[in-house]
């Protein structure tokens, strides 16, 4: 069985978060800070660092539920991308992902926690329900960044819920926002590739040099 996580004091887990973010800026480099800006991803609070630096990092922290809670309350998009690889899926909960969805203001950080977190909780589905119907253009992304990414990772569930959701895609298919379009496409295609009968085969995805799509 894994060791018991000892539950940190209020101060160890404010120096733990400031250390962290220590570290996101000791990894900062002027040229991350570009590629943000290159991919159009808009950040109020930004270190500039890569994510596969962010995933070294996260994995010397380890899981933690409380320090992505506290990650995510700094508001720096590089804290946030490493709650997608620090945060626990069993312990995230519904509201929890509604309060973040909300909080979502790029596409990066929208497909990273939903790519690498939230498609991994129980709530997934009823999630892609939801946002789909949503006004705020990020939030409706998040629900077919996440559909995509369950077609991807979800090996449970049948073709039956996947062919469901298409009504979902045709229903958003119309709305001409950007960021909101390319995750529906992102997500029919990533559904058609689940089988390669040729009456459900709709495409192979592609991926930007971030390694998710835009």
């Amino acid at each position: 069985m894994p060791p018991t996580r000892t539950k940190k004091s209020s101060s160890q887990a404010e120096t733990q978060v400031k250390d962290v973010l220590a570290s996101l800026e000791k990894m900062s480099t002027r040229k991350d800070m570009e590629n943000l800006q290159r991919f159009g991803i808009t950040a109020d609070k930004a270190f500039g660092v890569s994510i596969a630096n962010i995933q070294r990092l996260a994995k010397r922290l380890g899981r933690d539920h409380d320090l992505a809670a506290a990650l995510w309350d700094t508001g720096w998009y590089e804290a946030r991308l490493l709650t997608s690889f620090v945060d626990e899926p069993a312990k995230v909960t519904s509201a929890q992902m509604d309060r973040w969805c909300r909080d979502f203001d790029n596409w990066g950080i929208c497909d990273t926690v939903c790519f690498f977190l939230f498609d991994r909780t129980p709530f997934a589905w009823d999630k892609v329900a939801k946002w789909s119907d949503a006004r705020a253009e990020f939030v409706k992304r998040a629900a077919f960044a996440l559909l995509a990414s369950l077609a991807g990772h979800d090996k449970a569930s049948g073709d039956d819920r996947f062919l469901q959701s298409l009504t979902l895609i045709e229903r958003a298919a119309s709305d001409d926002r950007n960021f909101v379009k390319k995750a529906v496409s992102w997500a029919l295609r990533r559904i058609g590739s689940r089988s390669m009968r040729p009456s459900c085969f709709l495409g192979s995805s592609s991926r930007n040099a971030t390694g998710w799509k835009s």
